[in-house]
């Protein structure tokens, strides 16, 4: 079991107190006293006058958090309140947005769950009289000192929250992501102004190699060696690249601390590029994330503002411009080479390697690329050490991982747990179960990239190496997690399809190969009514070269995509064997997912004649006269399923 260590603070260091001078000279005068008098005050241990938190991530705003901010402030009007108001981000817990939090004077600060703009009226009302309705509240925090509210968990004992070691997703949900002050008022910037100060570039490179940080993003290279690569290369210009782009289908982790700590990611990011000697860098991010987008360029206006981007950083002599790059959503920029590609202006595709981006990369110079949350792990490392940080993990994997939990879960959402966590603790203790009463059936984890981890892998603890074994792999943190209504196969169809479409079409056996992994499927899911001459024949055939297919792709395709393509396919089509016989052999789909291969019945104990379901019929397939029970020619029947869809008597039997 991973050691888990909790202490997420990154308190002022008394020989960096002349970062606080640096800055307080920057502020203005209000801001100065401000920061100086009372720094509880700013991270609100305690209010003088209500506060009042929402959470405007993109998927609180896509459950109506605009519309409840409006609200609020409609509210405070009306009754004269003076209380402040604070934007923050997603704090993971997605499935329960739009969250409002709420603290009074002398009270810790509680958070309420699926507040629409129709609840406000009812849930201030009852908060400013010092009542609340436990069943809208998710947990109060810890209250050090204040009057805890009665009857509510507090968040460091809620199920979602508990196993939970929140290191990179620290002051997600908490902080204000627009404030420069807040963030340094819970520690921010420290870490730069400690390495800048008291260690050289190959110093910082040891240390990052000693914690055992591995990049988050893919393979899981250790970030410290690889940073060396660069470091030890002589070049007059050296970059260092964010990979923001995050194109995994069910994977938001990356949009997510962005949005909810974008100063966070801009000072890992500026270790960074000192660490390998680079006075320039770029934040790839897909143009998709609007909103991550606009609170990057404001912190980054900040930050220069405050001499900690641009020349001469804290008077260290380091200089770091820091460059936003959008990307136009294609997953293959994920890849290193084709992201750097992109940033050159060039269309996104693959080169062979070596040479390495380390020794050559962005316009031919020495580049370091990690994704956002290894660059977020940065600034708690620099704090409080390698030892720390390699004190929490497994023997191979430190640290923690932040996941995305989508898919038939209870708790959606974003989660961060220590590496050796289990992977049934994720998703029946953090993720709540299945929902409905459903069987679990398997987890795809790693993106189009990975593999589905079935019931029999349940224990399996969270760490590279661990996951490899069992077909799957890390990547960025996508989790989506399937059930009993699941088909294994479709799922892979799916898979395959966003990987056919993705190709860069560069190299023939990912160009080629993949398409010819998918026509195997759809054929698979087709009924035979749509097979015409030698169809029946070349199915067969097919399915006979699917496996070999697969490995030919993995071991002939340029990059590291083509590489794990047929991932989604050989893993189901291990462990889920029988779905794909069902569907070969018996022309049948166990889940009812693949319409082509369903079949419609009427139950003439139920059916009453009502003839509703042989109008709605596009073929004129149900026959049968009104007020006696209908039945339905199956050789006419294209499966469509409008009569199961209008049936008011649960006549129609679906197999």
């Amino acid at each position: 079991m991973p050691n888990k260590n909790t202490n997420n603070s990154m308190s002022f260091l008394p020989e960096d107190a002349s970062l606080e001078a640096v800055l307080y000279d920057k502020l203005e005068i209000g801001q100065q006293q401000e920061l100086s008098e009372n720094y509880s005050q700013i991270r609100r241990e305690k209010v003088d006058k209500p506060a009042i938190f929402i959470g405007t991530g993109t998927c609180g705003l896509g459950a109506g958090a605009k519309k409840t901010l409006k609200k609020i402030h409609t509210y405070l009007d009306v009754h004269n309140i003076d209380a402040d108001v604070m934007e923050v981000g997603c704090i993971g817990l997605c499935v329960e947005e739009p969250i409002v939090d709420v603290q009074l004077p002398g009270r810790p600060r509680i958070s309420f769950s699926r507040i629409k703009e129709d609840k406000i009226d009812n849930l201030l009302d009852n908060v400013f009289k010092n009542k609340i309705d436990t069943d809208q509240a998710i947990c109060q925090f810890p209250p050090k000192g204040l009057k805890e509210w009665e009857g509510v968990v507090s968040i460091d004992k809620h199920p979602f929250f508990a196993p939970q070691t929140r290191w990179v997703l620290a002051n997600c949900g908490i902080i204000n992501p627009a404030s420069f002050e807040e963030y340094i008022a819970h520690g921010g910037y420290q870490a730069l102004a400690k390495t800048v100060r008291r260690y050289t570039p190959a110093e910082l490179c040891d240390m990052v190699e000693k914690s055992g940080l591995r990049g988050r993003g893919g393979g899981g290279f250790l970030t410290g060696k690889k940073w060396k690569f660069a470091l030890n290369t002589e070049s007059d210009q050296k970059y260092f690249i964010c990979n923001a782009d995050e194109g995994d289908p069910g994977a938001f982790m990356d949009r997510a601390v962005i949005e909810g700590d974008p100063h966070r990611l801009l000072e890992g990011l500026a270790i960074a590029a000192y660490g390998i000697g680079a006075t320039k860098a770029y934040i790839y991010i897909r143009a998709e994330y609007p909103l991550a987008i606009e609170r990057l360029k404001e912190a980054i206006i900040q930050a220069r503002g405050m001499g900690l981007l641009g020349d001469n950083i804290l008077d260290s002599g380091f200089d770091l411009d820091i460059i936003i790059k959008k990307g136009a959503g294609a997953f293959v920029c994920g890849e290193e080479t084709a992201l750097i590609h992109s940033i050159e202006g060039k269309r996104g595709m693959p080169r062979p390697r070596p040479p390495f981006p380390a020794v050559s990369g962005l316009f031919g110079k020495p580049t370091i690329i990690n994704n956002v949350e290894t660059i977020a792990n940065l600034p708690a490392l620099l704090v409080n050490g390698e030892e720390w940080f390699s004190s929490v993990g497994t023997e191979t994997s430190k640290g923690t991982k932040v996941f995305a939990l989508s898919g038939k879960i209870t708790n959606t959402g974003l989660v961060e747990v220590a590496m050796g966590t289990t992977l049934r603790d994720i998703v029946f203790k953090i993720g709540g179960g299945i929902p409905d009463g459903n069987a679990y059936k398997a987890v795809q984890i790693g993106g189009p990239s990975g593999g589905c981890i079935p019931e029999q892998h349940l224990d399996i603890q969270i760490d590279y190496e661990s996951l490899i074994k069992v077909g799957a792999m890390m990547g960025s943190g996508g989790l989506v997690v399937m059930d009993e209504r699941t088909c294994m196969v479709d799922v892979a169809k799916f898979f395959m399809d966003f990987i056919q479409r993705e190709s860069c079409g560069k190299c023939i056996p990912c160009r080629e190969g993949t398409r010819r992994m998918l026509e195997i499927l759809e054929r698979i899911t087709k009924s035979r009514k749509s097979e015409e001459g030698i169809d029946a024949l070349e199915r067969f055939q097919g399915i006979m070269y699917l496996n070999r297919l697969g490995n030919v792709i993995k071991d002939t395709s340029l990059c590291g995509l083509g590489k794990t393509a047929p991932n989604p396919v050989l893993a189901t089509l291990h462990y889920f064997r029988d779905e794909y016989e069902a569907h070969i052999y018996e022309r049948r789909c166990p889940a009812g997912v693949c319409r082509d291969l369903l079949t419609y019945e009427i139950d003439a104990d139920k059916c009453i004649g009502c003839t509703l379901c042989s109008k709605k019929c596009p073929v004129d397939a149900i026959l049968g006269n009104p007020k006696t029970p209908h039945f339905i020619i199956a050789d006419k029947c294209i499966g469509c399923g409008a009569c199961a869809d209008v049936c008011k008597f649960n006549a129609v039997n679906v197999n």
